[in-house]
């Protein structure tokens, strides 16, 4: 079967890609279901993956996961629903597999007849992980990586990984070498890489250095020592997080990183297409996803998560994971599992995908109608910074509190005083922003229980200020306002004219196109400065002699 090396196969999978996503988008799902689905189209022409898309592939979840590393707090990982959260659903999930594969396999159903307690928990403890890629590409596009869901599932995804290596090591997979400690002196290379960011500028030696740092330092040290690259590309993010300009460098990244992204996604699709007996080994494993939602949240919430927290975490810890698949792979290297079962559980990760793309982007729409039985089992006493959002005495909310809020905030603060607050969803921002002085708390605009709660208040005179880096999330927060019944005024800040556009739609009393804005506050003060240095500073109209 033919490869995707040349370039008429590389420009017939671009085209499918493209058609598919586009296709997706406007059936309001996420493209990476029409890029999914591009690969199964592929494969059904008898088209492979072949090395570049391979290289392209891991190139993409290696920019994601050290981007992501980034913008991460290491401090927020570190806690206990995260640490007990993915160590008792591992283990849980582990029994309870193995208990209904044992049954389907004593039922003759499908490939399970016949697979010994071995077989049966390395299957087990491979569906037991999460995507990675998937849950930090979909929080990431909605703007809550630094949620307390999102950090909590971020936490979960690193413990998973860590597990994981030790089950490779254990298995003979891919045991770490004795040099797998010494990565830890690439923490004495941190005041070094800090001042050479201090250096960069703002042009092309800020992705060069961020492409270096991960592919030299992350990539090839970790992969040299026996350790995962996908871990080292996350951990290194981790260590030059606490930069000031940390965010730039993966800002600078993005755009690589989103391209790259979709070679990921057509490779799940062209591992081929599986017989007809495989397809049903596949779908009864994905039918298991529903106890595995469950399960995290149920053990989120009894690690006193709020069940909106619980519920929106889980959604994103429910798929299968890339991951497994090379824990399937180390087993059949090993003699214990037979090929076909790699196949059946790439379908797998594959139909997790497609189907809760669609369940995680409505997510909270889903949490807003089920809210009061999921409610139900929420712990009295929640954990404190999963406190609900709490506002007294506002008059102005700003939130997005980055250097747009902050400029808003500040203008606004010097005119109507202490009744002007800021919301901000990255915790490290609102605590440096508190540590100033400023009005600003720590909490989601998202949070359909506080605008439950907040318009149920005096809201008429209230002015909502809507400035969050990513449009999408000022649109599902708008919406839910006005669907809360919020009697007070509503703007926001757009970055296209079609962005307007949809926010007036959406109820918006007042939407501005921040460039437009920009350009024309620019001209005005342009036109201030030049008419107030007229008079002194005209020039001689007289010819010279």
């Amino acid at each position: 079967m033919p490869e995707l090396s040349g370039v008429d196969s590389l420009a017939l999978a671009l085209t499918v890609a493209f058609a598919l996503g586009l296709g997706a988008r406007m059936l309001f799902m996420p493209p990476l279901a029409g890029f999914l689905l591009a690969g199964f189209v592929l494969s059904a022409f008898g088209i492979e993956g072949g090395e570049r898309i391979g290289w392209i592939a891991d190139m993409g979840v290696l920019l994601l996961l050290f981007t992501i590393g980034l913008q991460l707090d290491v401090r927020s990982l570190f806690k206990w629903p995260i640490v007990g959260g993915a160590a008792l659903h591992m283990g849980g999930w582990t029994v309870l597999v193995c208990a209904s594969v044992f049954l389907a396999g004593v039922a003759g159903f499908g490939r399970f007849a016949g697979l010994d307690w071995a077989q049966t928990a390395t299957i087990a403890f491979a569906l037991s992980f999460s995507s990675t890629v998937f849950a930090v590409k979909m929080f990431d596009d909605k703007g809550e990586l630094d949620s307390v869901h999102g950090r909590a599932v971020i936490g979960i995804l690193i413990f998973q990984d860590i597990a994981a290596v030790v089950w490779l090591a254990a298995a003979g997979g891919q045991a770490p070498s004795l040099w797998a400690f010494a990565v830890v002196a690439l923490l004495a290379l941190r005041p070094v890489l800090f001042r050479v960011v201090d250096r960069l500028g703002h042009g092309e030696m800020l992705p060069l250095f961020g492409v270096f740092a991960l592919v030299v330092l992350g990539v090839e040290t970790f992969r040299l020592v026996g350790l995962k690259p996908d871990l080292g590309a996350l951990l290194l993010g981790m260590m030059l997080a606490g930069h000031p300009r940390a965010s730039e460098v993966a800002d600078s990244l993005f755009g690589f990183r989103e391209l790259f992204l979709i070679g990921f996604f057509l490779q799940v699709g062209l591992r081929g297409l599986p017989s007809f007996d495989l397809i049903l080994t596949a779908a009864a494993l994905t039918g298991l996803l529903i106890l595995k939602a469950v399960g995290f949240f149920l053990l989120l919430t009894l690690f006193r998560l709020r069940a909106r927290t619980a519920f929106l975490g889980a959604l994103g810890l429910s798929t299968y994971s890339e991951f497994g698949l090379i824990v399937v792979d180390a087993a059949l290297k090993n003699g214990l599992l037979h090929p076909d079962w790699l196949t059946a559980l790439a379908l797998s990760v594959a139909f997790s995908f497609l189907i809760l793309s669609p369940v995680n982007m409505a997510g909270h729409e889903v949490y807003a109608r089920l809210n009061r039985q999921l409610r139900r089992f929420e712990s009295h006493r929640v954990d404190a910074e999963d406190e609900p959002l709490k506002m007294r005495g506002a008059s102005i909310v700003i939130f997005g509190m980055g250097r747009l809020g902050q400029a808003i905030y500040g203008r606004m603060h010097a005119d109507r005083g202490d009744g002007v607050v800021g919301v901000e969803i990255d915790l490290r921002r609102a605590s440096a922003l508190q540590s100033r002085g400023w009005n600003v708390l720590h909490g989601d605009a998202t949070d359909s229980d506080f605008w439950r709660r907040f318009s149920r208040g005096k809201t008429a005179g209230i002015v909502v200020l809507l400035a969050m880096p990513e449009h999408q999330t000022n649109l599902r927060v708008l919406e839910r306002i006005r669907q809360q019944g919020f009697a007070g005024h509503i703007m926001a800040i757009a970055r296209y004219p079609d962005e307007v556009e949809r926010l007036r739609a959406a109820g918006a009393d007042l939407a501005l196109d921040l460039f437009a804005e920009a350009g024309a506050g620019f001209a005005d003060d342009v036109g201030r400065r030049l008419r107030s240095a007229a008079p002194d500073a005209a020039p001689d109209a007289s010819p010279k002699k």
